[in-house]
């Protein structure tokens, strides 16, 4: 038997699937070579959207982010702009509150939602982050902040119940419904569900292992098992990168030199709402550069 398992090897029952539109927000102080402030959206762990404080302006990285809606760069370049200056003074809070005054400094922003196709639940996420730590996080449930190093912020925030109040109509019913209209606007790539061409690459005998997977329209997963068990130890895996044809690759590499046993390793990709992709780890399957390698493998 071949090490390429078919991808009908295990069939799944239709899932559903959970949609999710995220925005990250990055101010640094004194970091070299980097802009001031970036903000980048995401539709389904896409990115969509990009600004930073060089260009002053919001690039869009799929067109159809702004259909229906001439005006739309406009506002969000506005809006950007706006956020840009508001991030910069939440540094110098920051700064002050921590009392470190010097150095490099980065203040982070999350926010955003998941939305459940099937069940039409909704979660939502307000995290701030500051030189690399939890700063700030909005629980919905309790309408109240979590703020473990700075009760100052917690009781500021606490006390901001109007701010608390228009987060939650935000998260709750704004942000899903913006994704529904982005989902339905990126239908054509972002709903497709063509399985990919997966391909298992080494360049060397003493290399990583790399499972790589490209052609495909939707967020995905993929991963290293052993015995049917995800594996962590020595894999490292890639971010979704898009191809020119607007289908997106990613990849997971793997460093087997602790290991002559390779029996029972498979990589494993996965797209919602379609069965996975198998392929068992045998040398035989293997593409590489390296010719004598390839000759002593087979």
């Amino acid at each position: 038997m071949t090490g390429i398992v078919s991808t009908a090897v295990r069939k799944k029952e239709k899932l559903s699937v959970i949609h999710s539109l995220k925005y990250f927000y990055t101010a640094s102080c004194q970091v070299p070579n980097f802009p001031k402030f970036v903000a980048v959206g995401f539709v389904d762990d896409i990115q969509v959207i990009h600004f930073d404080s060089r260009t002053g302006r919001v690039k869009l990285k799929l067109d159809w982010m702004s259909e229906d809606d001439p005006q739309y760069l406009a506002s969000e370049t506005d809006s950007l702009i706006g956020a840009h200056k508001l991030f910069i003074a939440n540094i110098e809070t920051a700064k002050k509150r921590f009392n470190r005054t010097g150095g490099i400094h980065i203040y982070q922003w999350m926010y955003g939602c998941d939305w459940d196709d099937d069940t039409n639940q909704v979660k939502g996420y307000d995290q701030h982050g500051y030189d690399g730590e939890d700063f700030v996080a909005l629980d919905l449930k309790t309408e109240s902040s979590i703020a473990p190093d700075s009760v100052i912020t917690k009781h500021k925030l606490d006390m901001n119940k109007a701010l608390t109040a228009q987060k939650k109509n935000y998260l709750n019913l704004i942000c899903p419904e913006w994704l529904k209209k982005y989902l339905n606007y990126g239908r054509d790539s972002l709903m497709r569900r063509e399985l990919p061409s997966v391909s298992l690459l080494q360049k060397t005998p003493s290399s990583p292992v790399t499972c790589h997977a490209t052609g495909f329209f939707h967020r995905a997963e993929i991963f290293w098992r052993k015995d049917g068990v995800e594996i962590h130890e020595g894999v490292d895996k890639g971010e979704i990168l898009p191809n020119n044809d607007g289908t997106f690759q990613m990849s997971v590499s793997m460093d087997l030199l602790f290991t002559e046993d390779w029996r029972g390793y498979e990589c494993v990709f996965q797209l919602s709402g379609v069965q996975d992709v198998v392929h068992r780890l045998e040398k035989a399957t293997i593409r590489t550069n390296n010719r004598k390698s390839e000759v002593k493998m087979l």
